[in-house]
């Protein structure tokens, strides 16, 4: 099974649940940072799947619950070579930093219309980098992989959380699109691998998230 304590798991995903998102995606960060380099792509995935006001939102949450801004806190917790990523193009790390979503989603269009191929699949060797080109361009893909990890006989607890932390911060945003991408990834819903292998309230709870806005 995907859980050794359905009651823990429960009472998790309940509670992230009933945070307002602003303060959940604070909470989310923190821990992240806290953990270290493993759990860092929870990050990337606030910063690069929330909209605008969103992100302002979050980072408020932060600052009054840590007393510090999440600028601050990342600059201490992550070394030069996680927060700045050493590619030889400089500029690359440049435009992601400084552009609008909507502008780096134009500039990734034109790369793959120049290219023939889509800019992640040049960055194999930059994992961060590609996990953010992947949550800009196509979230969906992203998360049903992350889901896909999660299920897996081996995965860590680092991987095991993000069942409870995906479903629930994507429930009221695009799910639907994430159900069907990992249906068409691994060939099975992801409610009947939700009933397969996880147990209880845990999984009742989950099931009830999935099935929203369909």
């Amino acid at each position: 099974m995907i859980v050794e304590s359905e009651i823990y798991d429960d009472q998790n995903a309940v509670v992230l649940w009933t945070m307002h998102p602003w303060e959940r995606d604070a909470r989310l960060m923190k821990e992240a940072l806290v953990k270290g380099p493993q759990a860092y792509a929870v990050i990337i995935e606030v910063a690069s799947t929330r909209s605008s006001e969103q992100l302002l939102g979050a980072r408020r949450a932060y600052h009054s619950l840590f007393d510090h801004s999440i600028e601050e806190d990342v600059a201490y917790h992550i070394n030069d070579s996680c927060r700045k990523n050493p590619i030889e193009d400089e500029e690359v790390v440049r435009i992601l930093t400084t552009r609008s979503k909507p502008h780096l989603k134009a500039i990734f269009k034109h790369y793959k219309e120049i290219n023939g191929k889509n800019i992640d699949e040049d960055l194999d060797d930059e994992l961060s980098l590609d996990e953010t080109m992947q949550c800009l361009c196509t979230p969906q893909t992203y998360f049903s992989k992350v889901l896909g990890a999660a299920f897996q006989n081996d995965a860590d607890e680092h991987a095991k959380e993000a069942l409870t932390r995906v479903i629930v911060t994507r429930a009221d945003d695009d799910m639907k699109e994430i159900k069907e991408e990992y249906q068409k990834k691994y060939g099975v819903s992801l409610s009947k691998k939700i009933e397969d292998a996880v147990n209880g309230n845990y999984k009742d709870f989950l099931l009830t998230l999935i099935a929203r806005g369909e």
